[in-house]
C-alpha cells in the first residue's frame, strides 16, 4: 500500500482576516434601536432619531438603507491608543470637520474648521466621536440633500438615537475595528 500525500495548506486565521459582511437591522417595534450582527456576534446599536430610510435626506434623522463600504476610521489620539484595524486610520485634529451645506461643494466631506465655523465637529467633548467609521453613504457621487455625516461611532448613555448614524459602545466599536476592512459590506435595513 502506498502512502497518500495529502500536502499541508495554511490558512490566515479568521480573527486574521476582515469581516465580509456586517448587518445592521432595527428592533421591531423601536425604529431608534437596532442590531449589528458580524461574524457570529450580535451587538445593540442606536439608530437615528427618524429610523432607517430607504430615501434618506439632509436633516431627516434617518439612518439610510442600503449597502455600504467603510472608508476610514477617525480617531481621537489625544483620549486613546491607535486601534488595531485592517481599515486606512487618521487622528481627528482640532481644526477637523465635517461640510453638512448641501449647497457647499464640500457637501458631505472631511473639511478643516476654525474654532467657531460652521460644520459637524469631529473633536467633541461627549466623547461620541472618539472612534468614527467613515463609510461610503452619498459618497460617489454626492447627490445634495440627500445625508451627510454618516458614521459608526461611539453611542450616547442608553442608546439614546443618533441623528442618522449608528452607534455602540466604546467595547463594540473596538471589536468590530479588529475585524472591519475596505471591502466588508454593511448593509443597514
Amino acid at each position: 500500500m502506498g502512502s497518500t500525500y495529502f500536502p499541508i495548506t495554511y490558512r490566515t486565521p479568521i480573527r486574521d482576516r476582515p469581516l465580509s459582511l456586517i448587518v445592521i437591522r432595527a428592533i421591531a417595534g423601536h425604529p431608534t434601536r437596532g442590531w449589528l450582527t458580524a461574524g457570529g456576534q450580535t451587538i445593540p446599536v442606536a439608530l437615528g432619531r427618524g429610523g432607517i430610510r430607504a430615501n434618506k435626506r439632509e436633516g431627516d434623522g434617518g439612518t439610510p438603507r442600503g449597502t455600504f463600504h467603510p472608508l476610514r476610521l477617525w480617531f481621537r489620539s489625544d483620549r486613546h491608543p491607535r486601534p488595531k484595524t485592517f481599515l486606512p486610520i487618521r487622528a481627528i485634529q482640532p481644526t477637523d470637520a465635517w461640510d453638512e451645506d448641501p449647497a457647499s461643494r464640500h457637501y458631505n466631506r472631511p473639511v478643516r474648521r476654525q474654532p467657531g465655523a460652521d460644520g459637524d465637529r469631529l473633536t467633541r467633548e461627549d466623547r461620541l466621536y472618539d472612534f468614527i467609521i467613515e463609510i461610503d453613504h452619498n459618497a460617489r457621487p454626492r447627490v445634495a440633500h440627500r445625508g451627510s455625516a454618516v458614521f459608526l461611532h461611539l453611542a450616547r448613555p442608553q442608546f439614546g438615537p443618533t441623528a442618522g448614524c449608528v452607534a455602540m459602545t466604546q467595547a463594540a466599536m473596538l471589536r468590530l475595528l479588529s475585524r472591519l476592512g475596505p471591502r466588508t459590506r454593511i448593509v443597514i435595513g
